[in-house]
């Protein structure tokens, strides 16, 4: 069993209450516009990461981390990456490789917009945490949690990390 923090579009910004639910996880997820890569960092510090790297990022993230990060874990095919689409409107960059060879856990960012929803024609759920940063038009600031049990994805949490610029 794995409890997983899941997050994304952290625009270079970490705080405490971020770090309060990375210390309670086991693995941290990051879904790509990472920012500034003492995010990353401090984050390594306390818990093991996968991340990809998103279009605000620079050379450097994009060295550190790839565009698409696919693993398995506890039994769950994974598939992060940052500009996804949605179930029924996937990006063109995922787009073909997605109806071949599905995972069963979609995550991708981007769009600032927590959302969680089945892929009925896939058999695949998809994840978007939402923006965990104060930079975007986005008005709360969220996470997920979740834990994935025996290839169960399990106990998904909101996270709300109250309003941007607060």
């Amino acid at each position: 069993m794995k409890k997983i923090l899941l997050l994304s579009d952290t625009h270079s910004h970490i705080d405490d209450t971020i770090l309060k639910y990375v210390k309670q996880a086991d693995e941290v997820w990051h879904a790509g516009d990472i920012g500034d890569l003492k995010v990353t960092d401090t984050i390594k510090e306390l818990k093991p990461l996968r991340a990809v790297y998103g279009n605000i990022d620079n050379s450097e993230a994009r060295q550190e981390f790839p565009l698409n990060n696919r693993f398995m874990c506890e039994g769950v095919d994974v598939w992060i990456t940052h500009i996804g689409g949605y179930p029924g409107r996937y990006s063109a960059a995922v787009k073909e490789e997605i109806k071949i060879n599905p995972p069963k856990l979609f995550i991708s960012g981007h769009s600032h917009i927590l959302k969680v929803q089945f892929d009925k024609k896939l058999d695949l759920l998809h994840m978007n945490p939402g923006a965990a940063g104060v930079h975007g038009f986005h008005q709360v600031r969220t996470m997920l949690r979740f834990e994935i049990n025996d290839a169960k994805i399990e106990k998904l949490e909101v996270i709300e990390l109250g309003k941007r610029g607060a």
